[in-house]
């Protein structure tokens, strides 16, 4: 195409057929509410009415535009339903995808086990064996008083007093402000 086409071409766009971009998204999404992406089929119109006035002369642009429009709005939803990927699967429940750590995850994993590990190895004996009643074999707060002889009251306070003395622990290795961020 000679250069001063070129130009001609583009006001002719410019002109005639962009100034239908706003009615031409409304239609779509009216007529073809099952179409994903608008945006995509406008500009896919947009380049195949460029190319086709690049052949010959458009009488009217935007009936050209619009037909074409439909068409590949058309197209778009018949390959959604022929495709066997939908707009509304869930990409999580495909086996692709794995909820286990990777190994930088589970190597952080394992220092934090290790680290509270130590804490907890450091409490006094009544209140390890009070946290690892309670948070570690999650027995209910009521069983582990009558296990260990004590008021409900007393556990939840020892347990208050040993999850502290874990937190000082590990605030004071620099551990705890580190998992914190």
């Amino acid at each position: 195409m000679p250069p001063h086409s070129q130009t001609d071409h583009t006001r002719w766009f410019a002109e005639e057929v962009q100034p239908h971009d706003a009615q031409l998204k409304g239609y779509l999404r009216g007529a073809f509410p099952a179409v994903r992406d608008v945006e995509d089929v406008v500009q896919e119109s947009y380049l195949r009415i460029w190319r086709a006035r690049a052949k010959q002369p458009v009488v009217c642009a935007k009936g050209l535009l619009f037909q074409i429009a439909r068409r590949l709005a058309l197209d778009t939803l018949r390959h959604d339903r022929a495709s066997p990927i939908y707009a509304g699967r869930d990409l999580a429940a495909l086996s692709v995808f794995s909820d286990e750590p990777d190994a930088a995850e589970a190597a952080a994993l394992q220092e934090r086990k290790r680290h509270l590990i130590d804490a907890v190895a450091s409490l006094p004996n009544r209140y390890r064996e009070i946290v690892l009643l309670r948070k570690f074999e999650e027995i209910p707060q009521r069983e582990v008083a009558a296990r260990l002889g004590l008021s409900d009251r007393t556990v939840e306070n020892l347990l208050a007093r040993a999850i502290r003395k874990c937190e000082d622990h590990l605030r004071r290795r620099g551990v705890l402000d580190r998992y914190d961020r």
